[in-house]
Formats: C-alpha cells, structure tokens, sequence
C-alpha cells in the first residue's frame, strides 16, 4: 500500500522505521512543525522529521491540519492509508477523508481504556497491572474509532512511562504492520470499542507531577514512576524545586510525611502518609542528577529538614 505516515515524538520512530522495512511504501511524513527551546531559543526538530530526513522522505510540517495547502497536497500524493502514531493534532474531517483506507492509529492502551494524550502515565497512577497497544479506524471522535487489533503488557512494579512506553512502542510497531497487512489482504476486521470501560488519560502536567508526600508510599511511588522521565516528578526543599527519581518504597521505616533522615551508605529516606521510601537520584535547580546521598552529603542535612 501507498502509505503517508503520521507522527512527531520518539516513541513514533519504530513504527516509521518497521513500515520501511515492511511491503508497503512509506511515500511522505506528516510531524508537528520544528519548536524552539533552551536559553538560546533554538530550532528543534522531533524525532519522527530526524527519522524522516534520514531516509529521505518528503516532509510535511503543517501548522494546522486542516489548512488548505496540506489537504491539496495529500490529495495528491494519494495515500491509500495514513498510519498515525502519537501525532500531536486532531485529524479533521477534510484529511480524514483523503485515504481510501482511513487513518490507522497506534495507541498505547488497551482501548477503551485511557483514551487520551498520556495513556501509558495514567495506568501507573492507576496501578493498573495490564496495559497495551490497540490499532484502531481514527473518526472525529477522541480514540473512539473501532478496533482492529490489540497486544498485552505486563507492568512491572518497578517500570517508569519511559520503560514502558519504550516496550509498548517496539511491540506496537510491530502491531501496527500486521493490521496494515490485514487491511491489504482483507483479513482484518475493526470491531466498535464497547461502551464499558472508557476511562480518560488527560495530559499529566508539571503541576500534577508535585510529589504529595502525605498520600501513601504506593500512590507516591505510582506517581513519580507515572513522571518519569516527563514532565518529572518534583517537590521542593529550602524553598526551591528538587527534581525526585524512583523511589523505593520501605516496609519497616516511618518518618513524618516529608521528613528526612540520612542513613549514609544505606541511602536517604523520607516519610509519607505510610511508610517511608528511600530517595533514587534527585536533581536540584540549576545542577546534573545525583544519587540522594550525595546530595544529602553536598546540603548537609538538617534535623528539621523537610520535602515539602
């Protein structure tokens, strides 16, 4: 099949690369259009445009989706699909309407559950143990397209979204392949999601990665792996902002919630509305990550010291 492909960040380059190697002809790629960031304001483009230029596809940046120099130009590279994977943008009527076969959407959940921006995110705040990637008709509708494949992941007590995340986006490649073979041989089927079990994954904000150190030591696990590596998860000490890694959470030891204590080589706890967790790396402003003791050795921990 005559393919344009759809995507922007990292997790998005598998499946670009596994449809390049695959039967079917990837013929141009649509990404968000290049950011500026840093002190100095420069250009960045995503991933899926570095994946792109290297292969040497042609490249369409639209600001807007809908606007009428794209859509004439997809008319007339005439797609028989668009295989989109973490795009970025709401696809509107005009360009769902372009190939013959629709677009075909790679989420990262077990639809209908977590449809939305940070599926991956919202199963560990959830503490779900499941999760996976489904391949699915994309329609106006937010992930409400009907389904044609799924596979299954097992979340470990120990992955970040950025483990995850990785796993989910190798093995959904692969996933996203097969449908679009289907699709090409009629052997595939989309079936409607059913009307149980919708749950949302709304866009986990900086402001929502604010460690709650009162809550108990699991939800604070769940919620600094669910931040990690994005937006990252934070809390603040002396008055200015700590960047917090994976903890571990302790069975024996309770603390205050948000006190410290310093145990030397057995590492820096801190207290929650349970049990205590042991501090992984910390990042303070301005400075490189560094396991929590050295940064407990640089502050020189006080008793009344608290993460707040």
């Amino acid at each position: 099949m005559r393919l344009v492909f759809a995507g922007t960040p990292a997790p998005a380059v598998p499946s670009l690369r596994a449809l390049l190697s695959s039967r079917h002809d990837v013929v141009a790629v649509i990404t968000r259009p290049d950011t500026v960031a840093g002190r100095g304001r420069r250009p960045t483009v995503s991933p899926v445009k570095e994946a792109a230029a290297e292969a040497g596809l042609e490249l369409l940046q639209p600001r807007r989706v809908r606007d009428p120099d794209f859509l004439d130009r997809l008319r007339a590279i005439a797609p028989d699909c668009c295989p989109v994977v973490a795009f970025g943008a709401l696809i509107p009527p005009d360009a769902l309407a372009v190939p013959r076969l629709g677009w075909v959407n790679l989420h990262f959940s077990l639809l209908p559950a977590w449809r939305g921006a940070a599926p991956v995110q919202r199963a560990l705040l959830a503490g779900d143990e499941i999760t996976g990637a489904s391949t699915f008709l994309l329609e106006e509708g937010l992930d409400t397209g009907p389904v044609y494949g799924v596979i299954t992941e097992p979340i470990g007590p120990r992955d970040t979204s950025g483990d995850l995340l990785e796993r989910l986006a190798v093995a959904g490649a692969r996933l996203l392949v097969a449908t679009l073979d289907g699709l090409e041989d009629g052997t595939v089927v989309a079936r409607p999601q059913p009307d149980e079990g919708v749950s949302w994954a709304p866009k986990v904000e900086v402001e929502d990665a604010r460690v709650p150190w009162a809550a108990p030591a699991r939800q604070v696990d769940r919620l600094i792996r669910a931040a990690t590596p994005a937006p990252g998860a934070w809390t603040t000490f002396r008055g200015r902002r700590l960047k917090v890694g994976p903890v571990l959470p302790l069975v024996e030891a309770r603390l205050q919630a948000g006190s410290l204590h310093d145990r030397g080589r057995a590492g820096v706890i801190v207290g929650t509305g349970s049990t205590a967790v042991r501090l992984g790396d910390v990042r303070p402003e301005g400075k490189a990550a560094m396991p929590a003791e050295a940064w407990a050795r640089g502050v020189r921990l006080q008793a009344d010291d608290r993460l707040e």
